[in-house]
């Protein structure tokens, strides 16, 4: 299993822009599937969450600004109203039933995002 993250770079203040994180191998199901961000000397936090059944839960920073939504392989993370703190590596995480029937977390490869003037 693998998953695919794309979408960073680099956006003024008050900007848009759309992240993308798409699974892919021998995967019978997909679960939760989140978003991460790991900004410069800070630990990693959650950012959004989706469940299979599509209730979504939010940062308290992001709320309002960013939007998670997926279908059955891909998380999407709609971002407006960027601040320069929500400048972050940005990983994305799914906890997957593989074709072997082994549950597990994966992580993509982390796509950054710059806000900045």
């Amino acid at each position: 299993v693998q998953l695919q993250a794309s979408g960073g770079g680099l956006v003024q203040p008050g900007g848009s822009l759309s992240l993308s994180c798409r699974a892919s191998g021998n995967i019978l199901n997909t679960n939760a599937m989140s978003w991460y961000r790991q900004a410069p000397g800070k630990e990693r936090e959650l950012v959004a969450s989706i469940t299979s059944g599509g209730s979504m839960n939010y940062a308290d920073s992001v709320q309002g600004r960013f939007t998670i939504s997926r279908d059955a392989a891909t998380v999407y993370l709609q971002m407006s109203s960027l601040k320069p703190e929500d400048t972050a590596v940005y990983y994305c995480n799914f906890f997957i039933i593989s074709g072997l029937g082994v549950g597990g977390d994966y992580w993509g490869q982390g796509t950054l995002v710059t806000v900045s003037s």
